[in-house]
């Protein structure tokens, strides 16, 4: 399918040095509504939706931003740490209002799969579907998501 112009725009968006440092696409040349149609494919495989994804991922947010001692334990299994960044982001799609800077990092303990995500990669995914391109720093695979979080 060809990428239409509002695509372009929001991938020319998603480029280094455009809205975040390392940019959001990595070195994933498909188009963007490839990446996420590809993403969306296996989430339809595993069974979960990317809300479920999201709310899961905001819950285990939440627990560690009201967290003031470092990591944490939530449900006897997994730890999670909020590091705050001062000021804000924006995202690269059409959306309003602007995501705290920062970063979660998670480990389900019994997996052993450790993670880290921002609160904008939890809008991304939810609002847009979008996990980030292949070998962006940010990426978050949908079936390691999955397997940690659930």
């Amino acid at each position: 399918m060809k990428q239409t112009p509002e695509e372009k725009k929001i991938q020319d968006k998603m480029a280094p040095g455009i809205l975040s440092l390392k940019g959001f696409l990595g070195n994933d040349n498909r188009h963007l509504h490839d990446i996420i149609l590809e993403d969306k494919k296996v989430l339809e495989k595993l069974g979960k939706t990317r809300e479920e994804i999201a709310e899961r991922m905001s819950f285990f947010t939440n627990q560690a931003f009201e967290n003031y001692d470092g990591c944490m334990i939530v449900e006897n299994k997994f730890e999670v740490e909020y590091f705050s960044v001062r000021g804000r982001v924006i995202c690269p799609f059409p959306a309003p209002g602007s995501y705290q800077k920062g970063r979660i990092n998670f480990k389900n303990l019994e997996k052993d799969i450790s993670l880290s995500w921002t609160p904008l990669n939890i809008h991304m995914i939810k609002a847009h579907g979008f996990f980030e391109g292949i070998g962006s720093a940010n990426r978050l695979e949908p079936e390691i998501l999955v397997k940690a979080l659930f």
